[in-house]
């Protein structure tokens, strides 16, 4: 069987073909992606599934002469008399001891949901005396707790500090930091934390964010999958999902449930400023009226220049230095600006844009904005 001869200009025409399908079909795909919905898992948590703090005191020892100075911390000699008797030494009362190679620190570590004993965790180590570097140390046997102020794990291990540092003829240099360090795999799990899968008939679910829209949609596409009745939104935050009798099945329905679509509402309108950075960021759902703006800038300068009076020859007087302050005040002239309605967040940016003010002046503006009566969002401060 014989194939079709394609010439050069066929071959092109082929090609540019082709190249139309897939630019079609790019097309076709773009709003899909743009209009792709969420999943549960991204915008709800379940009850009680969520890590747990812990904290520890502890010592470092090994130290290259970089350790806490005990006549200023004296925790630290007290922490060290406790271990020593705990191991069967005695220090006779009265004895000073003046150690540089221990330093008191504190651990902190996270023990995430399900975690089980035997687990190895990741901890952080923190001095908290007056040590000059941990770097080198080793964490003596420290026992970490929770809220509850029960041993959840035990941590102990050799530090890794990321940070140099040298010092000599009254000159230092540094590099990071070197009073914390990490210690990975350096706790191990000692007591599990209950959790909520294998416990009542019910598990709750929890909105990141308070929205009566989406707790509906979440039970909406539960119930459409699961059944009417599985679940059932109890506020704007809260959604009661009743769950399969065995732990199995459990895991396997949460799963499922995790993984369910749902439309996510339009997110109330809301315009954030950083007061400290002069960031302000809003979302799209921020509208702006008809308004008017006049703003104009006040400036005050201060300057000081030094003036050395200097006395005639055999006078008998002193030369002294004195300041000399200049203090300037300048207005700028604000022409007032008319803002037209914008329903889009371009229009609502171009229109501010257009006012010519600094950030730490579009707080002020946009309050009064929203004072007027022109601006349909909620104004936070953080």
């Amino acid at each position: 069987m014989s194939m079709p001869f394609l010439n050069l200009r066929s071959l092109r025409w082929l090609q540019l073909r082709l190249g139309c399908v897939a630019v079609a079909l790019l097309g076709a795909m773009a709003p899909a992606q743009a209009q792709a919905a969420v999943r549960i898992k991204e915008v709800a948590s379940v009850q009680g599934v969520r890590p747990n703090q812990l904290v520890g005191y502890g010592l470092v020892v090994g130290l290259d002469g970089t350790g806490d100075q005990t006549t200023q911390t004296p925790f630290t000699t007290q922490s060290l008399n406790a271990m020593l008797q705990q191991l069967g030494v005695t220090i006779p009362q009265g004895t000073g001891m003046q150690l540089k190679n221990v330093a008191s620190v504190l651990v902190t570590a996270t023990l995430p949901a399900f975690a089980q004993p035997g687990q190895p965790l990741d901890v952080t180590v923190s001095s908290l005396g007056n040590a000059k570097s941990l770097r080198g140390g080793t964490l003596i046997g420290t026992p970490l707790r929770g809220a509850d102020n029960q041993i959840y794990a035990l941590a102990q291990g050799n530090l890794i500090v990321a940070g140099a540092g040298a010092s000599a003829g009254g000159s230092k240099v540094q590099v990071n930091h070197l009073l914390a360090g990490r210690i990975p795999g350096g706790a191990t799990v000692e007591r599990a934390v209950g959790n909520p899968l294998a416990q009542g008939e019910f598990l709750q679910l929890d909105l990141n964010s308070s929205d009566f829209n989406t707790a509906r949609e979440v039970a909406k596409v539960i119930n459409a999958r699961f059944g009417a009745g599985t679940a059932s939104a109890m506020d704007g935050r809260v959604i009661r999902v009743r769950m399969p009798p065995t732990p199995d099945q459990r895991v396997s329905f949460m799963a499922d449930v995790e993984n369910l679509s749902l439309e996510q509402a339009a997110p109330a309108a809301k315009v954030i400023v950083n007061a400290r950075t002069g960031s302000v960021v809003m979302n799209q759902a921020v509208t702006l009226g008809a308004c008017a703006v006049a703003h104009g800038n006040l400036s005050v300068s201060i300057s000081s220049t030094p003036v050395v009076s200097q006395p005639g020859p055999l006078s008998g007087g002193q030369t002294t230095v004195t300041e000399r302050t200049d203090i300037r005040m300048q207005q700028d002239g604000g022409a007032l600006v008319q803002l037209p309605a914008g329903t889009k967040l371009t229009e609502v940016v171009k229109a501010l844009n257009s006012l010519g003010a600094s950030p730490a002046d579009l707080l002020a503006i946009l309050q009064a904005i929203k004072a007027a009566g022109a601006l349909s969002a909620e104004i936070e401060v953080i």
